[in-house]
């Protein structure tokens, strides 16, 4: 049984590249099955240690993700490497418990309204899927660290604004429902700096010992100043993915992540070490490039360059 502190300690920042998965939920053209094991392999060489691999959901709906199996697997073929898959319902969280991934990812809106127009269930139903899920895991051999991600937290595309309330409470039930940490996505960037930071701050504060990982999108220009807003707050474990790849259907138009190159910049220039070499992520790039040549990239690092240099990498 592995640790959630082993993973997520609590005395540095944690960074999630979540490319292969939020990234490719909205592409029409993806990356072949190699092509994605060499955008693993060599983030890792990179330095990166953490990446959502994929979502177990059905692969005649979701080609990108028919292959996550064989993401799993190479992910976990890497020393140190930790990969994340999403489960939305039974029948998945059974295959991502077959797959051996380390760590399996449940979401609940934060909002009644979206929470039915995304899932087409309760949030009270999407607690009891969360409890099941926590069950199943703790009834199988290798009993993966589990995480719930309150979705729509920060503003929701359907209702407007939140209640950060609601939000808490959602947070606190899905804890005792047995998950290993929460998590709070601003899923269509609606929120700046000061909501994150108070948000991010009182779900710390609830959670005690356990980690908080921050899910950001740039939909408005907001997604590293919030992430430095939640870093400020406590939170240790931060989303991203590579190039700004993503995008969510409830917000159309919007661009995708928090681009991953800035983020490790960011965690490098407040004090952060990630162990991540940012020119040798930025390289990374070319796989998407060539790969997804239709598909617009984002990053400031990939523009400019690090400071110390004349010139930038082409984005």
């Amino acid at each position: 049984m592995t640790r959630v502190q082993d993973v997520y300690p609590d005395d540095r920042a944690t960074l999630r590249e979540v490319g292969l998965r939020d990234g490719l939920q909205m592409v029409k053209t993806f990356p072949s099955t190699a092509a994605k094991q060499r955008w693993v392999r060599d983030e890792y060489a990179a330095g990166v240690r953490h990446f959502e691999v994929g979502s177990f959901l059905p692969a005649s709906t979701f080609p990108q993700f028919a292959d996550v199996r064989e993401i799993v697997k190479t992910v976990a073929g890497l020393p140190g490497a930790h990969g994340i898959a999403l489960a939305l319902n039974e029948r998945g969280v059974n295959e991502a418990l077959a797959s051996g991934v380390a760590e399996i990812a449940s979401v609940v809106s934060a909002t009644e309204e979206h929470s039915q127009a995304n899932a087409n269930r309760s949030r009270e139903q999407a607690i009891a899927n969360v409890k099941r899920l926590c069950e199943l895991r703790d009834a199988s051999a290798h009993k993966p660290i589990v995480n719930a991600a309150i979705s729509m937290a920060l503003g929701c595309s359907i209702t407007g604004p939140v209640d950060p309330r609601e939000v808490i409470k959602l947070a606190e039930k899905c804890l005792e429902a047995g998950v290993d940490f929460v998590a709070v996505a601003d899923t269509v960037g609606y929120a700046g700096p000061k909501q994150v930071g108070e948000l991010t701050k009182a779900i710390v504060k609830m959670s005690g010992a356990k980690p908080v990982c921050v899910h950001l999108h740039d939909t408005r220009g907001m997604g590293i100043a919030n992430a430095s807003a939640a870093l400020d707050a406590g939170a240790r474990i931060l989303d991203g993915s590579l190039g700004g790849l993503g995008g969510c259907p409830f917000a159309p138009g919007a661009t995708g992540n928090v681009v991953f190159e800035d983020l490790v910049f960011l965690c490098e220039s407040k004090g952060f070490a990630t162990g991540i070499d940012i020119e040798r992520l930025v390289a990374v790039r070319s796989i998407l490039r060539s790969e997804m040549p239709g598909e617009p990239l984002y990053g400031g690092l990939a523009r400019a360059g690090l400071p110390d240099r004349k010139s930038g990498v082409a984005a």
